[in-house]
């Protein structure tokens, strides 16, 4: 049975990662009255959405070692501050028709959001350990729920004709709200390494050092293919629908919407899965899933069997990240560089790749392009063996914890009292 700061403590991140989704795609829902509302061309809009993709990039290539120093409650603290602060700055530039308010609110808000997210997941990691079952598949799914909480409310504010500036303006307040309530429930002190924080220069090299592990190197291969599977569906899916196979621009937002509601339920119904069959027989099950979803979208002439294909797409490619989080960080000691490399590399992948299949449909057409992807999960299939534990994982140290870095501290209200 769990103990009260332990059950806390993982609600907190669920929560925190709800908030972040619901936040991400209420930006997501009103991009078209933002674009109306700045009166710039789609070349235009793509300068402001670079916006996010560097503040993104920027915030998860320090977070890792930021947390290895200061620990994953300082840093969430941080990116929960500066990625508000973004859902603010874009709401008044959206208001008041600053392309370079929402620029400069779309980097704010990525670079809390990449902040945040490699912390929680080090965060989870340590939870997983604590209590010996999974959670970063929920936790996971607690983001995807957000997402489709937050294009609903897009949706439904936009028929509405609720300006755009006032809708992220109350988001903010209410990731404001939330995240503080969350953040002070997170034990200070998890994946902070004293070691690594005090040997200087050295501290530098700690994300490079732990890609000399093989299994890791595996690990991590299966991460980016799976961040990139979904990533692709992200970011191309509502077009490829659209020009591939000729549906109308809402039908093509309604396929991805059930692209999103599968990865929410994949992720919550993952855990019976994973603690029953293991997380490398779920995770080349899920790869399989994917790539029968994938290659219905490619090669079905219909578009009814495409669009009802995506559900298998959004089921396989649910659980290949968090399941690869989890299993990075199975050993305790040195889990916050392990975990924080792994993400780093899932994070890029998500936005580096799919822009660059971009390039490749130009050419070739997107259905072709999408060949890519099921060529990768067939490889994320064959890697699966490296999810396997080096051994048993324990979970009855929970009840005698050893106080370490990677361990429950007691819980800080936020006034110095445990």
């Amino acid at each position: 049975m769990l103990d009260q700061a332990t059950r806390r403590w993982r609600a907190a991140l669920f929560v925190f990662m709800l908030v972040a989704g619901v936040g991400m795609a209420s930006w997501v829902a009103r991009t078209p009255a933002v674009r109306d509302a700045l009166g710039v061309s789609t070349g235009g809009m793509g300068v402001v959405l670079f916006g996010l993709s560097t503040g993104s990039m920027a915030g998860v290539l320090v977070s890792g070692p930021l947390v290895r120093r200061y620990g994953g409650r300082s840093v969430m603290w941080g990116g929960a501050a500066v990625l508000t602060a973004g859902l603010a700055v874009t709401a008044g530039g959206a208001q008041w028709s600053l392309a370079g308010g929402v620029f400069a609110g779309l980097a704010l808000f990525g670079s809390g959001l990449g902040l945040a997210e490699v912390a929680v997941n080090i965060e989870g990691a340590a939870v997983e350990r604590r209590i010996g079952r999974p959670v970063l598949p929920v936790l996971h799914g607690c983001f995807s729920l957000g997402t489709v909480l937050g294009a609903l409310l897009g949706l439904a504010l936009t028929a509405a004709h609720f300006p755009v500036g006032a809708h992220l303006l109350a988001v903010a307040v209410l990731t404001a709200a939330a995240t503080v309530w969350a953040v002070r429930a997170v034990p200070a002190g998890t994946g902070r390494e004293a070691a690594e924080a005090a040997a200087g220069p050295r501290d530098r090299l700690a994300a490079l050092r732990v890609w000399r592990d093989g299994r890791l190197v595996l690990i991590g291969m299966i991460v980016l293919v799976m961040a990139f599977t979904e990533g692709a569906a992200n970011d191309w899916l509502p077009l490829l629908m659209v020009d591939g196979h000729g549906v109308s621009a809402t039908a093509g937002s309604l396929t991805y919407t059930a692209f999103a509601v599968a990865m929410t339920v994949g992720r919550f119904a993952g855990g019976p899965f994973l603690e029953r069959f293991g997380r490398a027989a779920v995770v080349r099950a899920s790869a399989a899933v994917a790539a029968v979803g994938v290659a219905l979208v490619v090669f079905s002439p219909s578009p009814l069997v495409a669009g009802a294909a995506v559900v298998l797409w959004g089921l396989g490619a649910s659980l290949g990240f968090p399941v690869s989080i989890s299993a990075a960080g199975d050993d305790p000691e040195g889990a916050a560089a392990r975990v924080s490399a792994v993400a780093t590399a899932g994070y890029l992948a998500f936005l580096v790749g799919p822009p660059s299949l971009g390039f490749l449909a130009d050419h070739v057409g997107l259905r072709p392009t999408m060949g890519v992807v099921l060529g990768l999960l067939m490889v994320a299939a064959l890697l699966a063996p490296a999810l396997r534990p080096r051994g048993p994982r324990v979970a009855a140290t929970a009840a005698a914890p050893r106080p370490d870095a990677t361990t429950a501290a007691p819980v800080d209200d936020g006034a110095g009292r445990p």
